[in-house]
């Protein structure tokens, strides 16, 4: 990563258990940064140092769980390169824009794997990959000119939500084909969602 770059994480959905927090502040300790942390009934702070920036990391309590909320910027390269290995192992959901030299590059990320890629320059935009079959052109023109597209967007973020409950029981469960199943339907609402909101 360019040290002149600047990451954004955003619409992060990230899931810990109380000793793996513990385990990322040994490891955030054992790269040298310095930090603190605190913790109420709904949340869970650490506060982490970056020379004369503080970012700090939002842990939520879900149920016996946390979850890891909010946006962040981040402009040490160490530390977003920990922030990337992080979504990748814990097969965490994100989307990542990279700010470089008046160039964008967003992708989008689901089960920790880039679904979508897509480079903004001025006021071009192009996607550079996408996993799936993109909808046609004339499709497109079809659901933006009329009230369907957005009928179905609301539809597919019900749907997600849904099965992203679904998901984390057959997490609790231990039921792997379960697990399958929501991550496959998960990855088709993903892109669907993808090509009605751009």
């Amino acid at each position: 990563m360019n040290k002149s770059e600047e990451v954004e994480y955003c619409n992060l959905e990230l899931r810990f258990d109380r000793r793996h927090i513990q385990d990322l502040i040994k490891e955030l300790i054992q790269e040298g940064y310095s930090l603190y942390w605190s913790e109420n009934d709904t949340q869970f702070v650490i506060s982490i140092r970056t020379g004369r920036k503080l970012v700090k990391l939002r842990f939520q309590r879900t149920g016996s769980g946390f979850k890891l909320v909010g946006d962040y910027m981040i402009r040490d390269p160490k530390l977003a390169e920990w922030m990337e290995k992080l979504i990748e192992n814990t097969r965490g959901h994100a989307v990542v824009k990279r700010f470089k030299d008046r160039q964008i590059l967003i992708e989008n990320i689901l089960f920790g794997e880039v679904i979508r890629l897509v480079e903004i320059s001025g006021y071009r935009q192009r996607v550079l990959f996408q996993k799936g079959t993109p909808m046609t052109e004339q499709e497109m023109l079809r659901l933006f000119e009329s009230d369907v597209g957005e009928q179905r967007l609301l539809l597919s973020r019900l749907e997600t939500d849904d099965e992203l409950e679904k998901l984390h029981e057959a997490l609790q469960e231990g039921n792997r084909d379960k697990v399958e199943a929501c991550k496959q339907r998960l990855l088709e609402l993903s892109l669907e969602l993808m090509r009605l909101e751009w």
